[in-house]
């Protein structure tokens, strides 16, 4: 749940000037109904940063960048969406709601604050700890690992020791109740009720939010027979989201934006070492799989990353899947491939930072390591390797959306398997066709993954609100299922109660980044895709013709079984398939 109330966001967002607030950033000069400038998200020469203030949205054409006033104001300042609304509320004038107008907000309220607290009073507890006797073996492991005592200073790193109770006792002492205390993942609770402390005899090292509050805490063994995972992480909680944070972040996130990328590791001690070498602005993803969420908080300070994971067949599963993510997120993505058995933390302390800023200069673009890594082993002499590759390029092929771009990789794939390019293209333009629909492509002209039907009814919902709305109530659910737009029309969907002036920004708002960059480069066009009755007409005419063709092959297959005992059964099929065409017939 949001911390302000929808309707505070509507009224803010029909008060709040786009072109005002992005005037005081960028200079604009006015070009037909808006406004052009030099995009403030990338560096270029040539302005292809557009503002539409009748429409309450900006998109670059640049880098891609666009949305609504909130969403410029949270790339530009790099602050979330609540403070977006903050910063909004205060310059227009409008009084912010308070969250503690209710009870159940003051209780919201009073939990948050008092984890934060009780965080604050841990990483306290596991310096001092550190700092004592018993915390001695864990300075020494850290001098081992070549952690300086200045980066343990500003990475707060701590230890726990092996009391059972001691940050349980603490927290306590400063009167927090036992029930709150539970909440915080800083206690564990036994079979029996019994709190005790979660994390005992490990190094701590404190997770923080990209505004720098400590929200959560990793936990490293210090013997390897102790017992137990070797990084124990907290669980998440009210504060906590694993899926939603990177470590480091707060740290790197000013050398990140001047630099223009950054590199991601998987673990605590490889931030470490690359964040203490300053061999590039660094963060981390402790080990869990990307998700969308992190991919869309680091998107806020660059689109630029170097993957950097560990050479094991973990570590480059782990590159693979990151990668997908990243480059469907609309990140270029690059990988550094280290010796094997080394990650940055080793590679790092053996070889120092000029080494490995070395190799990353050196990292090569995300599809060309695909092309390596799918080649390793397979012998392109023979015609089976040479299918095997072909087989598993397909796949990656059919995740790249523009045309373009799929030939250029397809010459590349052609010159490893030793392949004409004319047969390795048909076949790519063959696995993006499946990927984006199961009908043929001659039913409907396309715009990279978008159909253009769906550009043009996304068009019209933008500029052409009230009829473009009416036709996507007219089509039914089952209608989207093959649709690469189908979130942007169920999101529209939902909004249709919207006066027209406010659906623009009621949409953008509520769609992910991706999507709402996709709805801004639609929008930003000046000519309309098509009519949005003709638009409708050929979606659903898209759902008639898939649902034609699975009747065909039920036909072919009870043909093929011998028609007499399945007669009745094909004669409905038929009946059904003479309603859809003449249904086809009708709309077109």
């Amino acid at each position: 749940m949001g911390l302000f109330p929808q309707p505070f966001i509507d009224d803010l967002r029909l008060q709040a000037n786009i072109l005002q607030v992005v005037q005081e950033f960028v200079p604009l000069k006015r070009a037909g109904t808006s406004y052009k400038g030099l995009c403030p998200f990338h560096s270029e020469k040539t302005p292809s940063f557009n503002v539409m203030p009748d429409k309450g949205f900006f998109h670059c054409f640049g880098c891609n960048a666009g949305g609504d006033v909130f969403k410029f104001l949270e790339l530009h300042e790099k602050v979330g969406f609540q403070e977006a609304v903050r910063m909004l509320a205060q310059k227009f004038g409008m009084a912010i709601p308070d969250e503690r107008d209710s009870d159940e907000g003051r209780r919201d309220a009073a939990v948050r604050e008092s984890l934060l607290k009780m965080h604050e009073i841990a990483v306290a507890y596991f310096r001092e700890q550190l700092a004592s006797p018993p915390g001695a073996r864990a300075r020494q492991q850290l001098k081992d690992r070549g952690v300086s005592a200045q980066t343990v200073e500003r990475l707060m790193i701590g230890f726990a020791a092996g009391a059972r109770d001691g940050l349980k006792g603490r927290l306590m002492a400063q009167g927090f109740a036992p029930e709150l205390v539970a909440q915080s993942g800083l206690v564990a609770e036994r079979d029996g009720g019994e709190l005790v402390d979660r994390f005992r005899n490990r190094l701590m090292v404190p997770i923080c939010r990209d505004t720098g509050s400590v929200i959560a805490f990793g936990g490293r063994q210090l013997d390897a027979g102790q017992g137990g995972p070797k990084y124990l992480n907290s669980p998440e909680t009210v504060i906590y989201s694993k899926g939603r944070t990177l470590y480091g972040l707060n740290l790197t996130k000013g050398a990140i934006r001047k630099a223009g990328f950054a590199v991601m590791v998987e673990g605590y001690f490889d931030f470490a070492q690359v964040f203490q070498s300053e061999a590039a602005p660094v963060v981390a993803s402790c080990g869990t799989a990307l998700t969308s969420q992190q991919a869309q908080l680091l998107r806020r300070f660059t689109t630029k990353i170097v993957l950097s994971f560990d050479p094991d067949a973990a570590g480059q599963g782990a590159v693979a899947r990151s990668c997908e993510l990243l480059v469907a997120e609309g990140f270029d993505v690059n990988v550094v491939m280290l010796d094997k058995g080394d990650d940055p933390d080793t590679f790092i302390r053996r070889n120092g930072g000029d080494r490995y800023r070395q190799r990353l200069r050196s990292s090569r673009p995300y599809l060309e390591y695909l092309l390596e890594q799918a080649a390793t082993g397979l012998d392109f002499g023979q015609d089976e390797s040479r299918r095997q590759f072909l087989g598993k390029m397909l796949a990656v092929a059919a995740r790249i959306p523009d045309a373009a771009a799929r030939d250029q990789f397809a010459d590349r794939i052609a010159h490893r398997a030793r392949i004409t390019e004319e047969v390795v293209r048909a076949e790519i333009r063959k696995a993006a066709v499946r990927r984006q629909t199961e009908v043929s492509a001659q039913q409907l002209p396309s715009f990279g993954q978008l159909k253009y039907a769906e550009k043009g009814l996304i068009w019209g919902l933008i500029h052409d609100t009230a009829p473009s709305m009416e036709a996507l109530l007219a089509l039914d659910l089952e209608d989207f299922v093959s649709l690469a737009g189908r979130e942007v029309f169920e999101v529209a969907r939902s909004l249709h109660a919207e006066a027209s002036d406010c659906l623009p920004s009621a949409l953008l708002q509520r769609l992910s980044t991706r999507n709402a960059e996709v709805v801004t480069s639609i929008a930003a066009s000046r000519v309309q895709p098509a009519a949005p009755l003709d638009c409708m007409r050929a979606i659903k005419r898209l759902r008639w013709e898939r649902e034609n063709a699975d009747l065909q092959r039920e036909i072919d297959r009870l043909q093929s079984m011998g028609g007499g005992p399945h007669g009745r059964e094909i004669d409905a099929l038929w009946q059904k398939k003479k309603d859809l065409m003449h249904r086809i017939e009708q709309l077109t």
